[in-house]
């Protein structure tokens, strides 16, 4: 594994309790980073053996109001909050479109694409005034192709992309650099949220033949959010085994 250089620098780490968040939150604390992870189960939070450097505080990023106030805590705490990944979502139910229930629509969009700006919005003056900061957005595969059965989830991520290239380019005369994933999907618990019939669907679109990993989706994440990135930003990074055919 490469080590890349995360030393001392703040992250912020949405939906980090589990699945991919998790996975980020380990490989950053061995490359010296630290962490705060930002999710709504505090259950979950308090169960998770953390890696050094890692602190957990509840909040609900689909409240402004609450993200605001999680800022304020964290830079009153450590001083700047260099690194942000919105990685926070959920895949919602499948159904068809003319047949998705209005609650469970405004439920995927509110936490996968409202969410994502909200953070963007309470944390980007900060990093402006530090003339630094690297922001990474987990987007999907669903949002270049659009998954059947998943329309709330495929709008969402696709908004992420738009959003990502939007704020990259506001931010394009800074040091800050804005990027997202298209990862394929992963088994985490987020396959609870789907039916066997999507699942089948996916990996079958997958050249590679299997679902990623999460460990590989946070190689890719901690060089994007690594000094090291000094150039890209605004970028689409691949994650999808193949699937994507742009």
């Amino acid at each position: 594994m490469n080590k890349i250089d995360l030393n001392n620098r703040v992250a912020i780490i949405t939906g980090g309790a589990q699945g991919f968040g998790f996975s980020m939150v380990e490989r950053f604390s061995e490359s010296g980073a630290r962490i705060i992870i930002w999710d709504k189960d505090l259950k979950l939070m308090e169960s998770l053996s953390l890696p050094k450097n890692t602190h957990i505080m509840q909040v609900d990023i689909t409240t402004y109001e609450d993200v605001e106030n999680a800022t304020n805590e964290v830079l009153k705490k450590f001083n700047s909050i260099d690194i942000l990944v919105n990685n926070a979502g959920i895949a919602g139910p499948s159904f068809k479109t003319w047949e998705y229930p209005l609650e469970e629509w405004k439920n995927v969009m509110d936490i996968d694409l409202t969410g994502v700006f909200y953070c963007s919005k309470a944390i980007v003056p900060h990093m402006i005034k530090a003339n630094y900061g690297r922001i990474v957005n987990i987007s999907s595969i669903a949002g270049k192709e659009g998954n059947p059965n998943a329309m709330p989830y495929s709008a969402a991520k696709a908004g992420v992309i738009a959003l990502t290239k939007s704020l990259g380019k506001e931010l394009s005369d800074k040091n800050i650099a804005v990027n997202c994933v298209t990862p394929a999907a992963a088994k985490t618990k987020i396959f609870d949220q789907i039916s066997q019939e999507h699942i089948d669907y996916m990996l079958s679109k997958i050249p590679r033949g299997r679902f990623l990993k999460v460990d590989e989706l946070s190689s890719m994440v901690s060089w994007l959010v690594s000094e090291e990135n000094s150039y890209t930003t605004s970028a689409v990074f691949d994650l999808s085994g193949g699937r994507a055919t742009y």
